[in-house]
């Protein structure tokens, strides 16, 4: 396999921007699939959402991968969801795979989704080209989205094409580096015919180039020398610069099309081969298991040991199935190769090579590869080597969950069904948690939001068969300090035997922006600050521990304490009474006697919302939005249709899409994220306290 005929590539965008519909006109375009179908309106339903659910919904549940081969080029493809709630599947397909399309909708333009997605794709590092869908819609303003994805993504965006005319006039596109015109014509647009510039749009297309031209000669001296010498600019040069520099993730072409109405997609797939990197392009690194501070440089080489990464985990009724990238050597069917967390040696019995959900059996694999291993049980985010503690890979970024439920089945002889069922959902996706509440014994499922959990309850019903009851949702609260507190405790205990002393003093805080970095995403800040050896040195882990274990569930409600910086300044120890146990109490109780003296308030979770409907509704939904404690950020009005921007609390959004529906007459749709956490109101603080209590009361 020659390797740099190798893209592995991935789609992703807000929701409902088209990623699965450009997605079938690929595999179509590329032979791969010969009738097209629809992501909704009957039919098998499209390809890539294969599951029963995602058919009927009309949304992409679980990330798909498949390969196809383009102008001699093998791609290998994911398509992921765009709804926030499932954000673990684009995160974990950007983790492994080497470039992106940003798909964005000509008239949305940046959304919310699209900014979440732009992270993800930062935080890995993946170069992307962008994709302006829909330009056959009313209102396509291809020209204002670039500003967009200037301005919010703070990328330097190009368009590489130029629209022949727009919404329902757009017949094709003018290519800026060959300067000539594309229609695709045929049933399906498989024709791709070259025309002249029409007339009308030569200048505006002259235009386009040289701002193209202009934008490009900032990452290359020898562009700008044949500009400012007014020379003919070879194609060969155009190319090279811009997949240098979309390489470095300094550049990002946009091009444009409709998916939907097949216009526009050959010209992306010649962008993908020609500007989007082969594995070797890409610098991955792993760290050596022996000593975490030495990297190790992987090598997009088949005949180096084997090094992978399992990215994606899916059961079905023929066991588990693996998702695995290959990052360095080769991998035989019926060969072992060693977990590098569990140190464990598994045998990989079948290699196959995923299209969809079908599947085609393969004997090896090189690096380079996206393909699906059966008959090994690991978690998501394993690193596989051919030899043990030899490399291991960054891990998968997973969000904690902000909402929760509690679930039991309606007849007790399925709960067994229940717990198989959880157990493999928890398995799948890291970001689906199952807890047991110790005080109500419920069992609690808990995840990124509503749909999200709604998909699993339905699931468990047909995969299972077992009907459940769900508990109304519940937010996941966080306590947090509100006022600094300098504590001074003595913990002294004489039982007979040796006792029990610990002394310490210091200061508790809540965590400032600057202590929050420092802290690296953890929520306590501790810092030793005692000399002279008052407390000994081996005793300060024990108290550091203490803390941490009343931390779990905060005085206030029982939620756990959240952005704390512990300062221990000095303290006294007894030579025979003092030791790590009596230390670790000693800490605990000074927690809990002085918590409450921070003034300690609840977080709750506040979402970022993006609700679209007609200008007319605007009055009321923002008067809606209102009352729901929300706080308008921002709104936007264009072609008839007006963009509101909020921050809400969750606790105030269940049930909120129906709310919607009814009030814009079912022409409303929303989005939200999880945008912060920020301190409840004290009226609605004292409820909370209330019902948790009750709650927690024994029956």
């Amino acid at each position: 396999m020659d390797l740099t005929k190798v893209r592995n590539i991935g789609i992703s965008a807000h929701i409902d921007s088209g990623k699965t519909t450009l997605s079938e006109r690929i595999l179509f375009y590329a032979g791969r699939i010969h009738k097209i179908e629809d992501v909704r309106g009957g039919g098998d339903g499209a390809t890539m959402d294969h599951m029963e659910l995602e058919k009927e919904r009309g949304i992409t549940i679980t990330s798909a991968a498949t390969s196809l081969e383009w102008e001699g080029n093998k791609i290998n493809l994911i398509d992921t969801p765009g709804h926030v709630d499932f954000t673990v599947e684009v995160e974990r397909s950007l983790r492994v795979l080497d470039g992106a399309v940003l798909v964005l909708c000509s008239v949305g333009g940046v959304q919310s989704q699209s900014m979440t997605v732009d992270r993800q794709m930062k935080r890995y590092h993946v170069p992307r080209l962008a994709f302006i869908n829909k330009m056959g819609r009313t209102g396509a303003n291809p020209f204002s989205v670039v500003e967009q994805v200037r301005e919010k993504l703070g990328a330097d965006a190009v368009m590489m094409q130029y629209p022949i005319g727009a919404e329902e006039d757009f017949e094709g596109v003018i290519d800026l580096v060959t300067m000539k015109a594309y229609y695709f014509d045929g049933a399906n647009g498989e024709t791709v015919r070259e025309e002249d510039i029409p007339a009308e749009l030569q200048d505006k297309a002259e235009t386009a180039r040289g701002e193209m031209l202009e934008s490009l000669s900032m990452y290359s001296d020898d562009l700008m020398e044949k500009l400012l010498a007014e020379e003919d600019v070879p194609e060969a040069l155009i190319h090279d610069i811009t997949r240098h520099a979309v390489i470095e993730q300094e550049f990002t072409p946009v091009f444009l099309g409709t998916a939907f109405k097949n216009k526009g997609v050959q010209p992306l797939l010649d962008a993908v081969n020609r500007y989007l990197p082969s594995p070797p392009e890409i610098e991955n690194t792993g760290t050596d298991p022996t000593d975490e501070s030495k990297k190790i440089v992987l090598d997009s080489d088949p005949t180096k040991p084997f090094i992978g990464m399992a990215f994606k985990i899916v059961d079905d009724e023929y066991g588990q199935l693996t998702y695995t990238r290959i990052y360095q050597g080769t991998i035989a069917k019926g060969e072992t190769y060693y977990n590098q967390r569990t140190g464990k040696k598994e045998r990989f019995s079948r290699i196959v090579r995923m299209h969809s959900d079908k599947r085609e059996e393969i004997d090896t694999a090189e690096a380079g590869d996206i393909v699906a291993i059966m008959g090994i049980d690991c978690a998501s985010g394993d690193t596989y080597c051919s030899e043990p503690k030899y490399c291991t890979l960054e891990n998968i970024y997973v969000a904690d969950p902000v909402i929760k439920m509690s679930v039991q089945p309606l007849s007790r002889d399925n709960a067994d069904k229940l717990g198989k069922a959880l157990q493999r959902f928890r398995k799948e996706d890291p970001t689906f948690q199952v807890t047991t509440d110790e005080e109500t014994n419920e069992t609690l499922i808990g995840g990124m939001g509503e749909l999200h959990l709604e998909v699993y309850i339905e699931r468990i019903k047909r995969e299972y068969g077992v009907e459940v009851e769900v508990g109304a949702p519940k937010v996941s609260y966080r306590e947090s300090g509100t006022k600094p507190y300098e504590f001074d405790h003595k913990r002294k205990k004489q039982s007979g035997g040796s006792g029990q002393y610990g002394h310490i003093v210091g200061k508790m805080a809540p965590m400032t922006e600057e202590e929050r970095e420092e802290a690296e995403g953890a929520e306590l800040l501790f810092r030793d600050n005692v000399t002279g050896g008052r407390i000994p040195k081996n005793f300060i882990p024990a108290i550091e521990k203490g803390f941490r274990n009343m931390m779990e569930k905060g005085p206030v409600a029982g939620y756990p304490v959240v952005g704390l910086t512990i300062d221990l300044d000095d303290g006294t120890y007894h030579d025979v009474d003092s030791s790590d146990m009596a230390f670790m109490l000693t800490a605990q109780e000074c927690f809990r006697e002085n918590f409450n003296r921070m003034k300690p308030a609840l977080l709750e979770p506040i979402m970022l919302m993006e609700i679209e409907c007609p200008e007319s509704f605007q009055g009321s939904v923002v008067g809606q939005v209102s009352s729901k404690r929300g706080m308008v950020v921002s709104t936007d009005t264009q072609n008839g249709a007006t963009k509101i921007i909020a921050e809400v609390p969750l606790a105030e959004t269940f049930g909120y899409s129906t709310d919607l529906r009814s009030q814009t007459q079912g022409q409303g749709s929303f989005s939200m994220e999880l945008c912060k956490y920020a301190p409840v109101p004290s009226s609605i603080q004292t409820q909370i306290v209330e019902e948790r209590k009750a709650e927690l009361q024994p029956a």
